[in-house]
């Protein structure tokens, strides 16, 4: 009578443990799985098109002057795509990005800020990214507001404040040192400063969400947010420091884009939203959060960027390319669903 009963013996219960986490580990190798099948098929892509480009224009797509222009042209809207990922992953959506870096570049490129010449520029373009990307995250997190509401609220302002600031007006920068980066002295190895910067922020956006507790929150509190809150992550917070992440990078893509054109406008980062959102969605970041990798979004955005690229070096119009990154988008989503179904 002294004998535990056998639902409660040590020796019962061990099976059951031991099948619970058998399927975990499957379904992390499932998912493992999954995305190295889509960032390959994403390559194939890449691979596809620079088919395309040898065939289409054979002296000049396979160029190593075009093939630096591609990297180049995908640096900034690419160093944005980092910040939009980790939102995206955190179950948010950031719809300001590109007012943000249409502000910041105005703002840094007034002559009042360019009399504190480089720092002053870099300074003032990344506290415009971190201020924006404040007011954002407080709406979100402690608002509360929608997110969708709260960004599109400050695109309208940021992009009526940078109008005001400009006056309208392309605002030139005088600067020698900010313009030298951009000049083919500055490169290294060959390689533009510009695309060094996109390579450098990529890696600490992979090693951020792969290799740290604030991507493993991230993570978490994308896929569930109130799961998350039980285990002790502070949700709202998470959310603030994702919103200040993606102004950093707005601010970063900003400076980026004045040394790419010597100038700041109000029309900077036109569409940029559109593009990070959809390179993220390409890259197999889910909309509804808690899934996505850096690596993914960078193909995306290269992909994006050589289409354009190839459109341009065949006269066509820009209305069959915008018809073509809508078909891709669509065609990505419904590899989502397909994956998501399998896992």
């Amino acid at each position: 009578m002294l004998n535990s009963p056998p639902s409660l013996r040590k020796d019962d219960r061990a099976p059951a443990a031991s099948d619970g986490a058998a399927p975990a580990r499957g379904g992390l190798a499932a998912l493992a799985r999954v995305a190295d099948l889509r960032n390959l098929s994403l390559l194939g892509v890449l691979a596809v098109l620079a088919v395309v480009g040898a065939i289409t224009v054979p002296d000049t797509f396979l160029t190593g002057d075009n093939l630096t222009l591609i990297l180049t042209q995908a640096s900034v809207i690419g160093v944005v795509t980092v910040g939009m990922t980790f939102v995206i992953i955190g179950g948010g959506i950031d719809l300001s990005v590109g007012a943000i870096v249409a502000l910041a570049s105005v703002w840094a490129t007034t002559l009042a800020t360019q009399d504190f010449g480089f720092g002053g520029i870099l300074m003032c373009a990344l506290l415009v990214g971190l201020g924006c990307g404040l007011v954002n995250g407080v709406l979100v997190a402690y608002g509360p507001m929608v997110p969708f509401i709260a960004t599109l609220a400050m695109l309208a302002a940021a992009r009526g404040l940078a109008l005001q600031i400009s006056g309208g007006m392309t605002q030139r920068v005088t600067v020698e040192s900010v313009l030298g980066i951009g000049e083919r002295d500055a490169y290294v190895l060959g390689i533009p400063p510009l695309v060094l910067i996109f390579a450098a922020v990529a890696v600490v956006g992979w090693l951020v969400l792969n290799r740290t507790t604030f991507g493993r929150r991230t993570v978490a509190v994308g896929g569930n947010p109130e799961a998350a809150r039980l285990a002790g992550i502070a949700v709202n917070r998470q959310r603030l420091m994702l919103y200040l992440l993606s102004g950093l990078c707005c601010g970063i893509a900003a400076f980026m884009l004045i040394v790419l054109t010597g100038s700041g406008q109000n029309t900077n980062g036109n569409l940029y939203e559109l593009d990070a959102i959809a390179a993220a969605i390409i890259g197999g970041t889910l909309l509804s959060g808690g899934r996505g990798t850096i690596v993914g979004s960078m193909l995306g955005v290269l992909i994006f960027t050589t289409i354009t690229n190839l459109f341009a070096l065949n006269n066509l119009q820009s209305a069959s390319q915008q018809i073509a990154k809508g078909a891709i988008i669509v065609a990505a989503v419904l590899l989502q669903r397909r994956y998501s179904s399998r896992t």
